[in-house]
């Protein structure tokens, strides 16, 4: 399985979003780090086609994503970080609906809701209207409409935005589960959960890949003037070198 950017750009006026951004992404996970307006929407935009690229393409086992239309989307799960719900919806109802626009066959769908409500944790909240639910929960409605049909590209834009500790371990173990047998890509500022479970780490910075690697590489390739006298560096430190202002130091 793979999924590859090539020369992918995307233009908004004189700004580029997104420049000759080039990558191959296999089974496993994929952090995305970047501070706001670095790329990472736009790139997961781009990839979903709900914005039309201005240079580059995007394929999936060597074809064009814009050539396999709809046989894309039947392997594509996507998590956006804005909340966009019908709020007047049970959560239920909600994913019954989002399950037909996914064409999961009809017998299916009961089963794949139950699955995916048990895995978010609002089974219990399932006949209740999104407009009653909090920000966290409106989050988990999300994220269980993305996993609906065990999609082999899983795009996660800030997952666990508004999440409480427990329940952020318990995505984002589940989450780490599916590596294995798809393409997962994880946006988010919660720097460690990408450090948790991604196997590789991408910076963007101003609509650039920067660098990336595995944590471990990343962290290694700090300069000396990076390391603590005592203790040991993480992927904070690794973002605040490469991708944060050092004016003030």
């Amino acid at each position: 399985m793979e999924l590859r950017l090539e020369n992918l750009t995307k233009r908004y006026g004189k700004k580029e979003a997104l420049s000759n951004f080039t990558y191959t992404f296999k089974e496993g996970i994929y952090g995305i780090l970047g501070a706001n307006g670095a790329g990472k929407s736009t790139m997961m935009n781009l990839i979903t086609d709900n914005v039309k690229r201005d240079g580059g393409s995007i394929t999936f086992d060597g074809q064009d994503i814009l050539t396999l239309g709809d046989s894309f989307r039947d392997v594509l799960g996507y998590m956006p970080q804005q909340q966009g719900l019908y709020e007047g919806m049970t959560a239920e109802t909600f994913l019954a609906y989002m399950s037909r626009l996914k064409r999961i066959p009809g017998k299916q769908i009961k089963s794949e809701i139950d699955r995916v409500l048990e895995l978010t944790n609002l089974a219990d909240a399932k006949h209740s209207k999104i407009y009653s639910f909090s920000g966290g929960m409106k989050q988990r409605v999300l994220l269980a409409q993305a996993m609906l049909g065990e999609p082999k590209v899983l795009i996660l834009d800030e997952p666990t935005a508004g999440l409480d500790p427990r329940e952020r371990v318990r995505l984002r173990n589940y989450i780490y589960q599916l590596s294995s047998q798809r393409v997962v890509l994880l946006a988010t500022h919660i720097v460690s959960d990408i450090e948790a479970i991604a196997g590789d780490i991408l910076l963007l910075k101003e609509g650039k890949l920067l660098k990336s690697g595995a944590p471990k590489e990343l962290i290694a390739s700090l300069p000396p003037e990076r390391r603590p006298l005592m203790g040991y560096n993480t992927l904070e430190d690794v973002y605040l070198h490469y991708l944060g202002d050092d004016e003030d130091e």
